[in-house]
């Protein structure tokens, strides 16, 4: 039989990084009564499978509405389809009502889960060899893998306890070009990051904006938990104040409907010029990417989604208020209980305004061996922060989730995460 070398494969299969989560994954199913703080995924409860054929006949009705026979309607359905999706002017609608950002339909990609957008963006706009991102550190490792999928290099742009400073992306833009590279984006969450929980004030936003424009930078705005904010303050996109089309809006409905649907988008209504004059979206060239990887998103998928959108009025805001109450609940839950176990000791972490995650420094290694000890002995589980660092970092940090559980489990785990720190 054949067997292969696994140091002779690529290196995103063996780096360590991109592999964390699967790291996580098995840990979990191999302690599954432990408390998970570890687990960035919606609360279970909030899913119907009763929901999914109510919002595909409320499609279908729509579908109708517009005049579509039944075989068409059938075949829309059914049959490979359009690359960048069929559900683009109900997400239009919907980024119009929620987010106040306006792009025509055509500038709408539908992908299979927000990642498949990051794998898309990354590939359409890195292509020379010297071509990085940079990306704001900690940084998701959903962006790092697949960046090291693709043989694109990271550069991380360094927070601040208050999140990405634009003079930061000033200088490590101009230490990229120094060293013979060339920065094409920047890759940032502005509302309450994953992992750092950190969201940026408007005046950051606008500056950013100018010193993307400075540096010559796409911005890549991934904005999956803008909706949970711990209040009704509005946290206007980066894509809402973007005046010359500098942003391309990275987007799902993971949080905001279900994560099986795996549904996402990308927002890329920048202008293409060929050598021609030929004008065209960004988001049409990049559709030949997508053709490649995945043909086209789910076209039942795309049906559940789009009839969610229609019966919600198109604000995800409206239809996710119970989430957004739960969420907040659960954030002041874990924050509260971080002050009752850890007031007064070696222990600190941050105060995010929304969002599922709390970063915490602690006095020890936080290392995939500790958390190992931590789900067999102490029966909780949280993520080691070293897996969001591209250079190494985040040693003596750990990220907890809150999202996946209820108040009194949180209250409970964080009470054995003091047991195990104690010891």
């Amino acid at each position: 039989m054949v067997v292969l070398s696994r140091e002779a494969l690529h290196e995103s299969v063996v780096d360590p990084v991109s592999a964390s989560m699967n790291f996580l994954n098995e840990v979990a199913g191999r302690y599954p009564e432990a408390i998970s703080l570890a687990a960035g995924r919606p609360f279970d409860e909030f899913h119907s499978v009763a929901d999914i054929d109510k919002h595909i006949q409320a499609y279908l009705t729509h579908l109708r509405e517009r005049g579509l026979s039944g075989a068409a309607a059938r075949q829309l359905l059914t049959q490979y389809g359009r690359t960048n999706g069929h559900v683009g002017d109900l997400i239009a609608r919907m980024l119009d009502v929620d987010e106040n950002i306006q792009v025509p339909a055509a500038a709408v990609m539908v992908t299979t889960g927000c990642q498949e957008a990051m794998v898309i963006a990354l590939r359409g706009l890195c292509a020379g060899p010297g071509d990085v991102v940079l990306a704001a550190e900690p940084c998701y490792v959903g962006l790092t893998g697949a960046a090291r999928i693709l043989g694109v290099e990271v550069v991380g742009v360094p927070e601040s306890p208050d999140g990405l400073r634009p003079e930061t992306v000033r200088a490590v833009a101009a230490a990229t070009r120094a060293r013979g590279k060339t920065p094409k984006a920047l890759y940032l969450v502005p509302n309450f990051a994953n992992p750092s929980g950190v969201s940026l004030p408007v005046p950051v936003r606008r500056a950013l904006l100018a010193a993307a424009a400075d540096e010559d930078l796409l911005i890549l705005e991934d904005d999956p938990y803008g909706l949970f904010g711990l209040d009704d303050e509005p946290r206007p996109t980066l894509k809402s104040l973007d005046s010359d089309r500098r942003v391309i809006y990275l987007g799902s409905f993971a949080k905001s409907y279900f994560p099986g649907a795996r549904v996402g988008y990308l927002v890329a209504d920048q202008t293409v010029a060929d050598a021609a004059g030929r004008r065209t979206l960004l988001a049409e060239e990049l559709s030949t990417v997508k053709s490649m990887l995945t043909v086209n998103t789910s076209a039942l998928s795309q049906a559940v989604v789009g009839g969610m959108l229609i019966d919600s009025g198109f604000s995800l805001r409206a239809v996710n208020q119970a989430k957004i109450a739960f969420y907040r609940r659960n954030l002041n839950t874990l924050l509260a209980s971080l002050h009752k176990h850890f007031a007064g000791t070696a222990v600190r972490w941050n105060n995010p305004s929304g969002g599922f995650f709390v970063v915490c420094d602690v006095p020890v290694d936080a290392s995939e061996a500790l958390l190992e000890v931590s789900a067999q002995e102490y029966g909780v589980l949280w993520t080691p922060m070293r897996f969001f660092y591209v250079g190494g970092g985040g040693t003596h940090a750990i990220r907890l989730s809150c999202s996946a559980i209820e108040p009194d489990r949180i209250e409970e785990g964080v009470g054995r995460l003091a047991a195990l720190l104690r010891r």
